[in-house]
Formats: C-alpha cells, sequence, structure tokens
C-alpha cells in the first residue's frame, strides 16, 4: 500500500517541477527604447590567430535587474528577472580589429507586470568569431563596460585547428592556463562611450 502512494506523491511533485521554475509566468512583452543614449562602442582585437575567421558576429544580453517588479513564481516563491538578447553586428576596422555599437539602455524600462518600473541594464556582450565549427567566444560585462576597460582572452592555436569539431570555445583569461604559452592567440574587448 505504501508504495502506491510514495509513487503518486513523487509524480506529484514532478507534475508541479515547470512552475516552480517560472514556466508558468507570463512573460512579457519586451520593447526596444525608442530613444537610447548610453552608447558604447565595443573593438574587437584578435592578435596572433594562425588563420582567418569565416564570420564574426555577436550578441548582447540585458537583465532586469530590480527584482521586485517581477511577480515571484508559483510553489517556489523564487524571482526570475526576465532577460533578452539581442544580435551585434561587428564591421572590419582594419586588418585584425571590428567595431560594434551597442546601447546599455536598449531595453524600455516599463511597468511589465503591474508591479512597479523594471528597470533594465546590460549583463555582458559577446564578439563570436566563427571558423569552421568552433566558435571563438570572448565576453565583457557590465563594470568592464560602464569602466570603459580591455579584457582579453587568450585560446589554444589548437583549437583553432581543431575546428571540425562543434563547440564553442571562450578561451582563458590568463597565458599560464596554456601547457604551451607560444602556441596561443588573443582577442580583446574594449569598450569605450561615445556620446552622442
Amino acid at each position: 500500500m505504501r508504495q502506491p502512494l510514495r509513487g503518486g506523491i513523487v509524480l506529484a511533485l514532478l507534475s508541479l517541477i515547470p512552475y516552480a521554475y517560472g514556466a508558468s509566468m507570463k512573460q512579457p512583452d519586451i520593447k526596444l527604447n525608442p530613444n537610447p543614449r548610453m552608447r558604447y562602442e565595443i573593438t574587437a582585437t584578435v592578435t596572433g590567430a594562425p588563420g582567418a575567421f569565416e564570420r564574426i558576429d555577436g550578441s548582447v544580453d540585458y537583465k532586469v535587474f530590480n527584482g521586485a517588479c517581477v511577480p515571484l513564481t508559483p510553489v517556489t516563491g523564487a524571482t526570475v528577472e526576465p532577460q533578452k538578447r539581442l544580435p551585434v553586428v561587428f564591421e572590419r576596422d582594419g586588418e585584425n580589429t571590428f567595431k560594434a555599437v551597442i546601447y546599455v539602455d536598449q531595453i524600455q524600462d516599463e511597468d511589465y507586470f503591474g508591479l512597479g518600473v523594471c528597470h533594465w541594464s546590460v549583463v555582458g556582450a559577446s564578439a563570436d568569431f566563427h571558423h569552421g565549427e568552433v566558435n571563438f567566444s570572448p565576453a565583457i560585462y557590465h563594470d568592464d563596460i560602464l569602466g570603459q576597460k580591455s579584457v582579453v582572452r587568450y585560446f589554444s592555436e589548437r583549437s583553432y585547428e581543431r575546428a571540425s569539431r562543434s563547440r564553442i570555445d571562450i578561451g582563458s583569461p590568463s597565458k599560464s592556463d596554456f601547457n604551451d604559452a607560444g602556441a596561443i592567440f588573443s582577442i580583446t574587448l574594449k569598450a569605450v562611450e561615445k556620446l552622442q
């Protein structure tokens, strides 16, 4: 008699999992800011790559940073802040340099849930350098973007040469993470605020 009861409880709990993770929460109609002002130029510079890249693109991620404007999810009572990813266009600006423009305030601050205005901010931006089946994907995050800093990621030449295996390579922040420090290349991302 106990086994069926226990099994029934497990099934009931499993059926609640989608609700616990916010699947039942209505997703807002996220709007773009019609007049963004916080403009930053992201420069990606490749140094020492063993060859060319077939395609360069990128993305920028945003997230609501004041969770009080978002309803709690059923069952768990957790807050799941909405997120949004937008594409970024990198254009060549030299032999190994590419530039893109992002807006920190690209998403419209608005009362999406009837709980007060949700304020959005950039989480980070990535540059995606595609070679074969590999996506070399360094990223620069909120504090470094607003601080107008540079971020360097190092990649193995071996990873470049083994381009037939599909994967995302985010690199490493340190040359010392590689056995052969002479067989690496780097991608530097630098953010600079551009006044309008």
